[in-house]
């Protein structure tokens, strides 16, 4: 008799959790069949097993997000083997995880799949399973013949547009072939699975509720708490002794917390660090067993309110639309805009603003602008606030605030990520106000963005620059937002003075899924500064691996297979009546005593023939494009008459005097 045996019924499912991955060996000799739990998850008798000439185990978790990402795909191959001899279980080796955790999951992604629970973490020890978010594969004698990744399309942090690599369904194929599996094991890349230890804890050990527990509600539960982004609560005692090795992990790598700022140029408020030994303490925790300690030392979590993370309840609360939008289980989702009636009878100002994602699952990122009626009332890009994963609500210093004129619209730029599953959203703005009588400075959103690029084929890389010159007289600069989409490789700003060159910001590892807005600890005052530069590095080559076409050139674009090299910069300025509102044109020398670049007018020739619809010489905003409107119209429009010009176009596009050379 086999250790164990096949299935009696066809399997057309897919797995719902997470897809384990193995790096340990395996212990000697086949599965026996007392291993496997006797019922599912769910209360019913675990099917006999047969026939099959093969066992797929999917090691599973139901919270991790790479392996969550790997549950269709894992469905697509038990349907695809079934009639083959083939056959797929799932198993959870997760001590977090309860049977009913585990088939409320199932139920959600519509599973018709085994799912058990690995009571002592057997299943897992026998076979070497350390990892969920991969598979093991059996032969027809319960021997592995082959543990690793289903293929090499998600992985932390990354998402290919497709597969390049299928080891499992190669696996599968040289076992129904009966040869030798080529290739027998590949590297982890799911969430470790926690194995119960035997401990003694010291007398000095750390416990949860005295020493973990306050230190993850302060840098944590931000974002790692119910209906938030994180995929697990730190709240719960039990959730963070399953998950602790696996937050060791992400500390030690700088996963976790999300920041990328090189820490020897620039000093930001909101910088999220961990204090020191934080590692060491987490470590010393796991090895004394995960003490739980007096429950009555257990801090108060502080309080969330409706998903605002505003200094106070908003004053306004603006919905993007009636009804939702409704994302679409997968495909590409081109970018979503919404009008929304502010209803602001009268000119407001905004001290504080939160966008909330109604479906953070699938909201990728927002960005909310304000446009008033009349283009005289126009301030910089007119962003209010933006989403992306794990940013904070946009709050200004006392007596700083972002003017609204009466009667703005409210657009909500949107982009989406489906999940598997249709997801509904309703994203909304909460803006909290302050007198105007209180306002002492203006807060502008203005951008720095080069358009006219190609990326080679190939390129690891390759630069792009622009710069900012124009703001009010007496601004300071209060913050940055880096943007490029997945061929970003670094970002850098520097401050330009009298030509001698500071780095502002620095991000040696630029990445797409988290977007910072950095706030400077103390403004940089504007007025001696000659310009400020972005570079923008973009990695084209294959050896990136969220580059969905290497062999492409890569231009300005939308979507995330396109690139931008922007950067958007909160400006204050003084309301002392003296100087003007929005951004001035700042000195330069006299156009007779000017070398005109040639591809500068190449460009303008190019800007104007594509935009001035009219035939007038001018580009007007209705004209311009969304891009342009959104981020460069008031940039490249010096003299704020609302027409961008011939000349205009030449001075943003030339960079004359500029000591670059370009």
């Amino acid at each position: 008799m086999r250790p164990w045996s096949g299935f009696g019924f066809r399997i057309v499912a897919w797995l719902p959790l997470a897809i384990g991955l193995v790096t340990d060996a395996p212990a000697a000799g086949p599965l026996p069949d007392d291993l496997l739990p006797a019922t599912t998850v769910d209360g019913h008798p675990r099917p006999a097993l047969g026939d099959c000439r093969g066992l797929v185990l999917g090691f599973l978790g139901t919270e991790c997000p790479v392996a969550r990402q790997y549950a269709e795909r894992l469905g697509e191959i038990a349907a695809a083997y079934a009639d083959r001899g083939i056959a797929v279980l799932g198993i959870d080796s997760n001590r977090q995880d309860t049977p009913a955790e585990i088939a409320a999951a199932g139920r959600e992604l519509g599973i018709g799949y085994p799912l058990l629970r690995d009571d002592g973490q057997r299943i897992a020890r026998h076979v070497g399973a350390t990892r969920t978010g991969g598979v093991v594969l059996l032969d027809a004698t319960g021997t592995v013949v082959y543990a690793g990744r289903i293929d090499d399309q998600f992985a932390p942090g990354v998402a290919r547009p497709a597969a390049t690599t299928h080891e499992l369904a190669a696996a599968l194929d040289d076992l129904l072939a009966g040869r030798p599996v080529a290739l027998p094991r590949t590297e982890a890349v799911g969430c470790l699975i926690a194995f119960d230890r035997a401990a003694a804890p010291a007398a000095d050990a750390p416990t949860f509720t005295a020493t973990i527990a306050p230190l993850l509600q302060q840098h944590c539960l931000e974002c790692h708490r119910p209906g938030e982004i994180g995929p697990f609560a730190v709240s719960d005692y039990e959730e963070v002794m399953g998950w602790a090795d696996m937050m060791v992990e992400v500390m030690e790598q700088g996963r976790m917390p999300p920041w990328h700022a090189n820490p020897d140029h620039g000093s930001f408020s909101n910088a999220r660090h961990l204090p020191p030994g934080t590692i060491d303490l987490f470590k010393r925790w796991i090895a004394a067993g995960h003490p739980q300690g007096d429950p009555a030392l257990l801090p108060a979590p502080p309080e969330f309110t409706g998903g605002w993370r505003l200094p106070q309840p908003p004053d306004i609360d603006i919905p993007m639309a009636r009804a939702p939008f409704t994302v679409p289980a997968s495909g590409t989702v081109e970018y979503q805009y919404f009008v929304a009636d502010s209803a602001l009878t009268a000119e407001t100002w905004v001290s504080a603003a939160q966008v909330v994602p109604g479906a953070p699952a699938v909201v990728h990122h927002a960005l909310v602008f304000a446009r008033p009626e009349s283009l005289a009332d126009f301030r910089g890009t007119g962003l209010v606030s933006a989403y992306v994963p794990g940013q904070r609500a946009t709050t200004f210093p006392p007596g700083y605030a972002r003017r609204v004129p009466k009667g703005s619209k409210f657009i909500f730029q949107m982009h989406y990520t489906p999940n598997g599953r249709p997801v509904d959203d309703l994203s909304r703005i909460g803006l909290v106000t302050m007198p105007a009588a209180e306002v002492t400075h203006e807060v502008l959103t203005l951008a720095a963005l080069e358009q006219d690029f190609e990326i080679p084929p190939g390129a690891a890389a390759h630069e792009v620059r622009a710069d900012l010159d124009r703001w009010p007289a007496g601004s300071q600069l209060l913050a940055v937002s880096p943007h490029m989409h997945v061929r970003g490789r670094a970002f850098r700003v520097e401050v330009v003075r009298a030509g001698e060159r500071t780095i502002l910001l620095d991000v040696p590892r630029y990445d797409f899924n988290w977007q910072h807005t950095y706030e400077l600890a103390e403004p940089v005052p504007l007025d001696d500064v000659e310009r400020v530069e972005i570079v923008a590095v973009f990695d084209n080559s294959p050896a990136n691996p969220v580059n969905p076409a290497p062999h492409e050139t890569v231009m300005w674009g939308d979507q995330t297979w396109e690139e931008m090299a922007l950067a958007f910069f909160e400006v204050a300025a003084p309301r002392d009546g003296a100087n003007p509102a929005g951004p001035t044109r700042r000195q330069r020398v006299a156009p007779a005593e000017q070398a005109v670049n040639p591809q500068a007018e190449a460009r303008a020739t190019a800007f104007l023939a594509r935009f001035d619809t009219d035939g007038d010489g001018g580009v007007t905003r209705a004209e311009g494009s969304r891009i342009v409107r959104d981020f460069a119209f008031s940039t490249l429009d010096s003299d704020g008459d609302g027409r961008i010009t011939r000349d205009e176009m030449i001075e943003a596009a030339g960079r004359w005097k500029d000591d670059r050379g370009r």
